[in-house]
């Protein structure tokens, strides 16, 4: 019970946070940021939390269902644009791929050299 209730007074204080000044992220984003800072400077140890993580992965499929079926209520309009969809998905995924190429291509540059000097 305690892994629940730190989850989800991450995710009020991220809601209050997001009213409140008006920061240009979803709540749930700075509440889970919050978290994980906490976590890494050990506010919140994982032992209180590991329990109710593994709950939620267990049961993630369930958290999809909305999802679904939210999508099915636009699938006629998704069915219309399916090809530019598609190559929107297909040109992003690459370019994600040649840029993330690229960026460990040139930090490994970087580090070989200064291992060189």
């Amino acid at each position: 019970m305690l892994g629940f209730a730190v989850l989800i007074g991450f995710y009020l204080l991220g809601t209050v946070l997001h009213s409140s000044m008006h920061i240009p992220l979803p709540a749930n984003v700075i509440g889970l940021i919050l978290f994980t800072v906490s976590l890494f400077l050990k506010v919140v140890k994982l032992e209180w939390v590991e329990e109710a993580g593994a709950f939620l992965i267990r049961h993630m499929l369930l958290f999809f269902i909305p999802f679904v079926v939210g999508t099915m209520v636009f699938f006629h309009y998704i069915g219309a644009h399916a090809v530019m969809m598609l190559a929107s998905l297909f040109g992003s995924s690459v370019g994600v791929l040649l840029i993330s190429g690229w960026t460990v291509k040139l930090i490994r540059g970087r580090e070989r050299s200064n291992h060189e000097s």
